[in-house]
């Protein structure tokens, strides 16, 4: 089937499926916002009481005032001083948001990467959707349509690969993944909701929040012909390894000749690591160390600091904003740091730009150093979103290129239409608002969750799991929690830029005009050594958050780098006999491997075994607060901790 005609099917398609269109500057956009019939956990959708009061986010602290209140009268609440009013408007904004918002990632995506110009082609999803006759997936099986072989793995045309991409019952595009029709093509690109929701199996419902624990995104990338683009997400340390030909140069910004790295060299070296990455999982931090992080749940309310490390902890509830901006400000497009590429990476930008450009997959953004331009003014010719690095739709922070506290990359998503960082903010409101599905009762009886209530306390998680969100809020010191160590630091390199935490008051347009009045996001309140563990500055090493415990049961496998993993039968232990084969981490096995040391070592030494985890820095080591025989508890009592845990829910 035709591109073409398979748009003048997927219109009025759509429109009898429930699948979000809309047409803008950009094109024909289409994608799945589910109907509240198709949520698992359908009281994520609470409503604020219509006029009784009214709540506020002033950079993370809530204020609440009568309904009737004008926000003029208190200067607290004004977006001079940072407020953020949560409305019906604003979570609704921030839920379409989360489902259909790529911010223009189609374009790196597809036009750089070519996600879909490999042997994975649209029609090959289309076609696997179709086969699934309205029943949906937590992981579609997608048909490739010519050979391949990456990382030493040869795939057969026709042969089946796990996405892990998730369909709903009667849907008819996968979740978290956009369409855009334009230039004369459909191109693809992600949202939020592609890792951070999942389809129950047993229901064929979408469960909000719960994260992707099988998008098999390394695999997803390797196939595409430019997953080069991404190596900065992979172990490829040196580009001077790759150089093949010293007179392939490039004018740096110092006006001196630079080789670029060869593209079949680099290419094959990204793909080598990328089919390593553990499904549900992705590096998400540009240190070119292959650091892969498990994919968080979004059952953030009362969760911050935000990230596996914690460097969300200032800014806009609590941190959230600033975590959930570094996702497609940083994440979804590598050429957003071409202008701090120096100083995060040592390398030159205009090396940079041409590195990743030099064999884009569509012709129009490929680079040649024969075209007698530096590539940013080649890309410069190109940009979908002029004035800012990168494709996405991005703004600069007031103080860029310094990065920041709220900004690591000193960039900020916010698309032409809206208010500076209004997206951002509503989908932190929304996701405050998400719980996951509360666990069926013949789980566990009263008896054995008030028992593993009283073991929780006696075998002192509480010191750290505490108050309603089972969090202290801190970040921990990497050796103080004993995990595998090189995500912690990851963000280390932006102490060499940091500037001042400076945002625009959230009533400023975008685009931003000349005089947008600038404000100073508040930092007192955040201990100095907080900040320097989350970013790793100051030699400290970084560190970890601690987490919160709600939705245990939808987000196994466990720590930062997801390495405790234990399948339906306890002999499936460690990633290389779960998710690496297609089998799903059961919660319960998962965390008895947490709290029992016999069960976590066979879990780190399967680990250990592996050189695909070696290489990816996944251990499953570390958090050693044991609560089996070797600390006084029985067998009865390790299980009520486990079911405890599992029946947490938010208060």
């Amino acid at each position: 089937m035709t591109t073409t005609r398979w748009l003048r099917l997927l219109v009025p398609l759509a429109v009898m499926c429930g699948i979000w269109l809309a047409v803008d500057i950009r094109g024909l956009e289409y994608a799945y916002i589910p109907p509240k019939s198709r949520l698992e956990n359908t009281q994520a959708l609470q409503a604020l009481q219509r006029n009784a009061v009214r709540q506020y986010d002033v950079w993370g602290k809530m204020l609440t005032v009568p309904g009737k209140a004008l926000q003029d009268a208190d200067p607290r609440l004004t977006p001079h001083n940072g407020a953020v009013e949560i409305t019906e408007y604003l979570l609704a904004l921030g839920r379409r948001t989360l489902y259909k918002e790529s911010f223009g990632n189609e374009v790196f995506l597809t036009d750089i990467v070519g996600i879909i110009d490999g042997p994975l082609k649209l029609k090959g999803i289309l076609k696997a959707i179709a086969d699934l006759k309205g029943q949906g997936t937590d992981n579609l099986q997608v048909e490739l349509d010519k050979d391949i072989t990456v990382g030493g793995k040869t795939f057969r045309k026709g042969d089946k690969i796990a996405t892990g991409f998730d369909v709903a019952k009667g849907a008819h595009t996968p979740v978290g993944v956009t369409f855009r029709y334009v230039e004369g093509r459909t191109k693809l690109g992600v949202s939020c909701m592609a890792c951070h929701a999942t389809v129950n199996r047993d229901t064929g419902n979408i469960v909000e929040g719960a994260p992707n624990s099988d998008l098999n995104l390394g695999l997803l990338l390797a196939l595409a012909p430019n997953s080069a683009a991404y190596f900065t997400h992979t172990d490829v340390s040196k580009l001077v390894d790759y150089v093949k030909d010293q007179n392939r140069t490039v004018i740096n910004s110092k006006g001196k000749a630079e080789p670029l790295p060869d593209p079949d060299m680099l290419e094959k070296a990204v793909d080598d690591n990328l089919v390593k990455w553990v499904p549900g999982s992705f590096d998400t931090t540009v240190d070119m160390i292959s650091d892969v992080t498990q994919i968080p749940d979004m059952f953030t309310k009362g969760g911050h600091p935000y990230s596996w490390s914690g460097f969300g902890l200032a800014g806009g509830f609590n941190g959230l904003s600033t975590f959930g901006n570094n996702v497609h400000a940083q994440n979804t497009d590598t050429l957003s740091q071409t202008e701090v590429s120096e100083v995060l990476l040592g390398i030159d930008k205009e090396v940079y730009a041409g590195t990743i450009l030099q064999n884009a997959s569509s012709p129009k953004f490929r680079y040649s150093p024969s075209s007698g331009l530096k590539p940013t003014q080649f890309f410069n010719k190109l940009d979908p979103n002029p004035g800012t690095p990168g494709v996405n739709e991005v703004i600069k922070t007031p103080n860029f290129p310094k990065v920041s506290p709220i900004a690591p990359n000193g960039l900020y998503i916010s698309s032409p239409g809206f208010k500076a960082g209004e997206q951002v903010n509503a989908m932190s409101a929304y996701q405050n608002t998400i719980r996951p599905p509360e666990a069926p009762a013949k789980n566990a009886d009263a008896k054995t969750i008030r028992l593993g209530a009283e073991v929780f306390k006696k075998a002192q998680c509480i010191t750290c799991h505490a108050g309603d969100y089972f969090t202290n809020n801190r970040i921990l010191p990497v050796d103080k929690v004993g995990t595998e160590p090189a995500r912690a630091n990851a963000f280390h390199r932006t102490e060499k830029d940091f500037g001042e935490a400076l945002f625009y008051s959230p009533d400023t347009p975008v685009p931003i005009p000349p005089d947008a009045r600038v404000v100073k996001v508040p930092m007192g309140h955040i201990d100095r050594k907080q900040i320097e563990l989350g970013f790793g500055h100051n030699q400290s090493g970084g560190g970890y958050k601690v987490k919160g415990l709600i939705g245990l049961r939808w987000s196994a496998p466990y720590l930062h780098d997801g390495g405790v993993a234990v399948g339906p039968e306890l002999s499936q232990v460690g990633l290389s006999e779960t998710l690496m084969k297609g089998i799903k981490p059961d919660p319960y096995n998962s965390l008895k491997a947490m709290v029992d040391r016999r069960l976590r070592q066979q879990v780190i030494d399967a680990n250990r075994k592996d050189s695909r985890l070696r290489d990816t820095h996944i251990t499953g080591q570390g958090h050693e607060f044991w609560v089996d025989d070797g600390t006084g508890f029985t067998k009865e009592q390790q299980d009520a901790l486990v079911q405890y845990l599992l029946s947490l829910k938010m208060k």
